[in-house]
């Protein structure tokens, strides 16, 4: 029997991280609008890397900030801004200019599914304002401007036809069409919400997204408005009502979560409980041409955090920034892909499985991560340099079956009285990352 929450704290509190959201490990967020078109960052630092102070702000590495970064008045996107349109270009002109015109998202809902990806969150209103949805409480859309097209319900069909989940962002706190004073300095009380007509507003837009697209995840931004928090149980009650198997993050003002979440460097995740990280395959969620290769996370780098996080009880939410025609820049897909191939045959380590008792380690420079199964141990060590390598897994005997995940890869299994010893003879699987089932 479906259970029925009601619009109260004790009762929105009873909800459980549904068995999906643990299983699927792996999600993609996709950060796409008007800021698309000037894609401009500099490109020097990484969010947590300084303090959220003036520096951070007037050199802020998000492409989909542009707005308030040329709001701020000073720094390389207000520069840029003045040297390429001009000083009184206003940022609203950038909404007609995005038309979204090599958009296929039977495409990007291909491209997900070979990735691996079990669930994708739509940025479906940055703190610019507009909205990626056709929202009866305002025109600042993109079926009314821009593409005119409703992209969240046409991402939701094509990726719903590839078997992944469609989940929403939305930007509750901050809205610039509301408040445009440039945010900068010290973070302290720096965001803000303006009226109680726009905690309306929020509230409003969040139940239209929730009827209309039933997100199998609301992923909140920043923060609630101070002045809307009294209508939260309400809001969460509706949507665990309308979805039973939905999850919210942690960005409601402290208030409430299914699970948390890390952003870069910026929070922390538990073993003891559910969370989530998420970043750019660069330093911005947003697309910013200002990208290259030096400042961009290697297919490398991208495994291995997939499995450090999921080792630790998280899931990896890594995020693409979409070009304003719709295209999906090069590097990022080519990324996606090469992760996907890695998991066609290593997943059974990654999706499904739980944090582990072991503890992750590190054995003369070799990093080994566990995750766990029912009756299955899996074992991903990161080897480096020519082989043949060794590392030791205690408590393990000669009765347990030790298989490679990825035929290519050779090895051989000395037992002894602590557990036994893993050599790998040989890898040609192309990827450092190696995995091992033990049973």
């Amino acid at each position: 029997m479906k259970k029925h929450y009601y619009q109260t704290w004790d009762s929105v509190k009873e909800h459980q991280v549904p068995q999906w959201y643990n299983d699927c490990k792996f999600g993609v967020m996709i950060c796409w609008g008007p800021y698309s078109v000037p894609a401009y960052a500099p490109t020097n630092l990484e969010f947590g890397e300084v303090a959220g102070d003036e520096g951070w702000f007037c050199n802020n590495s998000y492409a989909e900030w542009y707005y308030n970064s040329v709001n701020v008045g000073k720094g390389p996107t207000y520069e840029h801004h003045k040297a390429v349109y001009g000083e009184d270009f206003p940022y609203e002109n950038f909404v007609d200019m995005w038309k979204a015109e090599n958009w296929e998202p039977e495409e990007w809902g291909q491209l997900f599914e070979d990735a691996g990806i079990k669930y994708v969150v739509l940025v479906t209103k940055q703190h610019d304002g507009f909205c990626l949805f056709p929202s009866k409480y305002t025109d600042y859309n993109s079926v009314m401007r821009g593409p005119k097209r409703d992209i969240t319900g046409e991402l939701a069909r094509a990726v719903e036809k590839h078997g992944i989940r469609m989940g929403t962002y939305y930007s509750g706190l901050l809205d610039w069409t509301f408040e445009d004073t440039p945010i900068y300095g010290d973070t302290q009380g720096c965001f803000y919400s303006p009226t109680s007509a726009y905690a309306d507003y929020a509230y409003l837009q969040s139940r239209e997204l929730i009827d209309t697209y039933k997100p199998s995840v609301f992923w909140n931004d920043v923060g609630w408005p101070k002045q809307g928090e009294h209508a939260l149980p309400n809001l969460i009650a509706h949507y665990y009502n309308t979805v039973e198997d939905g999850v919210v993050n942690d960005r409601f003002n402290g208030l409430y979560h299914d699970f948390t979440t890390k952003e870069y460097l910026s929070g922390e995740g538990s073993r003891k409980e559910k969370w989530e990280l998420c970043r750019g395959m660069g330093m911005s969620f947003g697309y910013n041409a200002e990208e290259c290769e030096e400042s961009m996370i290697t297919v490398r780098e991208l495994i291995h955090l997939l499995v450090e996080t999921v080792s630790n009880n998280g899931n990896l939410l890594i995020d693409i920034g979409p070009k304003a025609d719709g295209t999906i820049p090069e590097a990022q897909v080519s990324r996606l892909q090469a992760v996907g191939k890695w998991l066609k045959h290593n997943g059974t380590g990654i999706y499904g499985t739980r944090c582990c008792k072991r503890e992750n380690e590190q054995q003369n420079g070799t990093d080994i991560f566990y995750t766990e199964k029912e009756d299955s141990l899996y074992v991903f060590a990161e080897l480096n340099g020519e082989m043949p390598k060794r590392f030791h897994i205690n408590g393990i005997n000669a009765e347990n079956t030790v298989t490679a995940l990825d035929q290519r890869v050779k090895f051989t299994c000395i037992s002894n009285t602590e557990g036994i010893l893993i050599q790998v003879e040989e890898n040609a699987s192309g990827y450092e990352m190696v995995g091992f089932e033990i049973k």
